[in-house]
């Protein structure tokens, strides 16, 4: 089946090939269909390939056929990503455009978050965010929740790296409350606040600029990386003294609770 898909590409190449002439009314078509058609059979371990899957894109565009161009660019980023991952993202954003425009928005939420996760491997915080965002509002549009919310959190993970710490505060505080009533997702619920509390301590610093660096400061860093991770372990021999504050909080909390009832007479 896959070699009858690449032979019907082929086939298709050529006859957009054929048919330049007619393309390049409009000139600038016309020339980057020459430039992406020029070299596709000369190195289709590398470059070349991407370039017959752009130019089989341009040929479905040609053809009006906007899922079949969609996907062609996918493919083209596909084969861009170990050796230029700039323009794999370049090709991803014309799937985007073009799953968005035949309404299909569950593919364009899934190439926007992948566009998100090659700016993150660029360290493009700004693009990340952004395409996460974009992301997380079409899975929600479809009602995929858990990936809107698995987008939604690495926004406010990069948010309070660029500490942007209300929109990280909302962020995690909103999902830790769509989670409450769900019994998968219940248990993270204390890592979103930790996380919450985390970020809310950071935004008041100015308050006192001591804080960072203290223990205190240590201990909420620490049980927040204990809880995401779920190490049980890495939380209890963390620090002896961060047990030993924890468990006298909770004896305190615990004689509060078994105290004597208040006197009414």
């Amino acid at each position: 089946m896959a070699g009858l898909y690449s032979l019907l590409n082929m086939k298709m190449l050529l006859i957009c090939m054929k048919n330049l002439p007619i393309l390049s009314k409009s000139p600038k078509h016309g020339i980057e269909l020459q430039k992406y058609t020029s070299n596709w059979l000369s190195d289709m371990d590398g470059s070349g390939m991407a370039l017959r899957h752009k130019a089989l894109g341009w040929c479905m565009l040609w053809l009006d056929s906007k899922h079949e161009a969609a996907s062609a660019y996918v493919d083209a980023a596909n084969a861009y990503k170990k050796i230029s991952p700039k323009d794999a993202i370049s090709c991803l954003e014309q799937a985007v455009g073009q799953f968005m425009e035949i309404g299909r928005f569950n593919m364009a939420a899934r190439y926007c978050k992948e566009i998100g996760e090659l700016g993150e491997a660029q360290q493009n915080v700004d693009q990340a965010i952004a395409y996460f965002e974009h992301a997380a509002d079409l899975f929600q549009s479809e009602e995929v929740n858990t990936s809107a919310n698995q987008c939604k959190l690495k926004v406010a993970e990069f948010a309070a790296q660029q500490e942007q710490y209300p929109k990280a505060i909302e962020i995690y505080e909103e999902i830790a409350r769509q989670s409450l009533n769900n019994n998968l997702l219940k248990y993270s619920v204390k890592g979103y606040l930790l996380n919450a509390g985390l970020c809310q301590l950071c935004k008041d610093d100015d308050l006192d600029p001591t804080f960072t660096g203290t223990r205190e400061c240590k201990l909420l860093t620490d049980l927040a990386a204990a809880m995401d991770e779920e190490d049980i372990g890495k939380f209890t021999d963390a620090d002896a003294w961060k047990t030993t504050m924890l468990l006298r909080a909770k004896e305190a909390l615990k004689a509060k609770e078994d105290g004597p009832d208040p006197d009414l007479t």
